[in-house]
């Protein structure tokens, strides 16, 4: 019986190895380095992500090359430095005329070229430019659901953050549209209806992979989750829930959407051939203390160079493929394209890359070739060129500056008050002893080890090579801004910004006041879609046996609450406004080759008048839709932690807020909670068997919290924020 079970794996190895594996990349926003339980934080009800940690790799030195959103999220997709690609000084807003350049080629695309389905859900903040021109449907997404920037930049005083009717703290930004929550290139709601706007992504995500499964094809999900972001929101069932205040309950959430997600890829079987990778896009927003994040030992946060700006948690999960452990390797997110592109099996753009293929390191055959890292300001230029280098276990700080978003922390080098400074000699830390950058190696010079002298050669030597071969982009940001770019639910209509209110209904009732309008941003005559970019010497992928793909129906997508596979909803006509021609989607649209993107349809939501899907925390059971197939094995016994109890959330109703009143509907069944125990517990060396797919209903809850909740307290006043990152 052994023998066979071991041929079992061996055979299992083998048709792993032969087709690509389904990406699920998760990625956090504002996150310290210490907000994770599984990094050290001693309150944080994180389970599922120390669950992924436990079953999988966990990085100690994993790099952001810079600490604003709109930059690190530029590097993320592309392998290459923000100023190579123009996405400088800053962030870009709603009214910014640039974007990431549509020469770019984002790993969406490269994947989109290998036979994927790629989707994306949650915050874009990579530009929307004229008539949607910089979206993720022309940058190689199939599908996507989000929010084109940061949710606070638009007015928040009047939303509700947390239900029942907590409003979202501060006011966020003024005098711009309130954000859109869009469905590919079409306005699904303005502003939606924030405490179920994880669930709305978490669904979308579900469809996404037994879309791809029921094609025969693999997919790549970004889910760029909004949490925990300012103004931090949650559902109900997190509400009040993590003894952490908002922040916390943010966290929670986004642990849960983790669990959520990976048991929709455990139900569908598809855990053996999955890799999932979360991260985040910069460090802490410590002017917002308690609600702002913790970057741990870390010094700073977001908006410096310091290393609470710029180093992350991050965790990589593949059973049997990645052996559970830590690693002290550099890595960055950078490295990301080139080790997907290598373990898809596909061809990188022929352009200059910044990042380093990691696939040895994760599959256990090596180490990281990563020994340098360079980093630039928020506000970079050619001529003081990188501000730190890291090589090694040596940082050295050839300038530094404090930030606004790294306000109120005791370190006043944090401060916006600390100005621009350059250090010559330069500041030099060996972080293997000193994470924290508090003890400066060249502070006494008559006391310099000869090492640390050598160091400092070495790195200035790095830093003056760098900079002499950098060749910055034009800014996207330089082209500055239009109102008229900002997206509006009614096209026309008067006064703007405040008319442009279309928003997303309550989950109580009906919805009062306004219709919904659901304008596309692209005219008539317009092509919906990017051609898919010519990668030099790529062979195009030929899948014999595999079926063609299918393009996306127009119409709307079915939400579907339980990730099974579902026939995707029939096509509804949609109002059109006037003087744009109604789309007709009467039949599927004919199948398009393998290997190359599809064109984008208008997909959308089910209608969001019929109520909100909610993530559910602990001790609510849900009823199994009729239809749903009964597990076909006999499920595991879950293990249930010794001394904890399962804090229900309560559901009240929710009173309409004075003021402008926010439209209510019906209820639609909620999404599931996510069955406990997705991960078994994997014993350490390679290979390992590929965990059994989840047998367990989904009904079951997630694991509780590791600490008892306690009762909020009094939320610290917040300073306003320097402007939308």
């Amino acid at each position: 019986m052994a023998m066979l079970w071991a041929l079992a794996l061996v055979l299992a190895a083998g048709l792993d190895a032969a087709r690509p594996p389904n990406i699920l990349l998760i990625f956090a926003d504002d996150l310290g380095y210490g907000d994770l339980g599984c990094y050290g934080h001693p309150s944080s009800a994180t389970p599922n992500l120390d669950q992924l940690a436990a079953g999988g790799l966990r990085f100690t030195d994993f790099y952001v090359p810079s600490s604003l959103c709109t930059p690190s999220r530029a590097a993320l997709l592309t392998g290459r430095l923000p100023v190579r690609t123009g996405l400088y000084p800053g962030v870009l807003g709603p009214s910014s005329r640039g974007g990431l350049p549509l020469e770019e080629v984002t790993l969406a695309e490269v994947l989109a070229a290998r036979g994927y389905l790629t989707g994306m859900a949650g915050k874009w903040h990579l530009g929307v430019g004229p008539e949607g021109t910089f979206l993720p449907p022309h940058q190689g997404f199939h599908r996507f659901l989000g929010i084109p920037y940061s949710h606070d930049q638009g007015p928040c005083q009047n939303l509700t953050c947390f239900p029942p009717a907590t409003r979202c703290d501060g006011t966020c930004d003024q005098g711009l549209v309130p954000v859109p929550l869009l469905a590919n290139l079409s306005v699904e709601a303005q502003p939606p209806w924030l405490p179920t706007l994880e669930a709305h992504y978490v669904a979308f995500a579900r469809d996404l992979m037994a879309e791809a499964q029921r094609q025969a094809r693999p997919f790549f999900l970004y889910y760029a989750s909004h949490h925990t972001h300012y103004p931090q929101f949650s559902g109900q069932s997190f509400a009040g829930q993590s003894g952490r205040g908002p922040f916390g309950d943010s966290l929670m959430e986004l642990d849960t959407v983790v669990g959520a997600l990976m048991t929709t890829v455990g139900d569908l079987g598809l855990l053996g051939e999955t890799l999932v990778l979360f991260t985040a896009d910069n460090g802490p927003e410590t002017m917002r203390m308690s609600h702002g994040g913790c970057s741990g030992l870390l010094r700073c946060g977001k908006g410096t160079t310091y290393e609470g700006g710029v180093r992350e948690p991050a965790l990589a999960f593949w059973p049997g493929h990645i052996s559970p452990g830590v690693t002290h390797e550099l890595a960055s997110t950078l490295d990301l394209l080139p080790t997907l592109t290598a373990l898809a099996g596909a061809s990188l753009p022929n352009v200059t890359l910044d990042g380093i293929d990691l696939s040895p390191l994760l599959l256990g055959t090596g180490k990281s070739p990563r020994k340098t890292l360079f980093f630039y300001s928020a506000n970079p230029d050619e001529i003081r060129g990188v501000f730190a280098v890291r090589s090694g276990k040596y940082k050295a700080h050839f300038f530094t500056q404090g930030s606004a978003h790294s306000d109120t922390t005791p370190d006043p080098a944090c401060h916006a008050s600390s100005p621009l400074t350059a250090h010559d000699p330069p500041l030099l830390f060996d972080l293997s002893k000193d994470p924290g950058e508090n003890y400066n190696l060249l502070g006494d010079v008559a006391k310099v080890p000869p090492e640390a002298l050598r160091a400092l050669k070495q790195l200035e030597l790095l830093k003056a090579q760098f900079d002499a071969a950098m060749t910055f982009g034009p800014s996207q940001m330089a082209r500055g801004e239009d109102p008229a770019l900002q997206i509006c639910c009614q096209p026309g209509c008067s006064p703007q910004p405040s008319c442009c209110y279309c928003p997303e209904p309550r989950p109580e009732g009906r919805p009062r006041g306004r219709p919904q309008p659901r304008p596309k941003l692209v005219p008539k005559g317009r092509p919906q879609h990017r051609p898919e970019p010519v990668l030099e010497g790529r062979p195009q992928p030929v899948a014999e046996g595999r079926p063609q793909s299918i393009p996306i129906p127009e119409g709307r997508l079915q939400l579907i609450p339980e990730g099974r596979p579902e026939p995707l909803a029939e096509v509804r006509p949609q109002p059109v406004p006037e003087g744009r021609p109604e789309p007709l989607a009467e039949s599927r649209p004919q199948a398009v080759p393998e290997g190359r993107p599809e064109p984008l349809a208008d997909s959308r939501l089910e209608p969001m008048s019929e109520g909100r899907p909610e993530l559910l925390a602990e001790g609510r059971p849900q009823p199994v839709p009729e239809g749903r197939p009964e597990p076909l094995a006999e499920g595991r016994p879950q293990p249930v932690p010794e001394g904890r109890t399962e804090p229900v959330a309560e559901g009240r109703p929710e009173p309409v807020p004075e003021g402008r009143p926010e439209p209510v509907a019906e209820g639609r069944p909620e999404p599931e909670p996510v069955a406990e125990g997705w991960l078994e517990p994997v014993a350490e060396g390679r290979p390992q068997p590929v965990p059994e797919p989840i047998s367990e209903p989904i009904s079951q809850t997630v694991p509780e919290p590791i600490h008892e909740p306690i009762p909020p307290t009094v939320p610290e006043p917040i300073p306003e924020s320097p402007g939308g990152e």
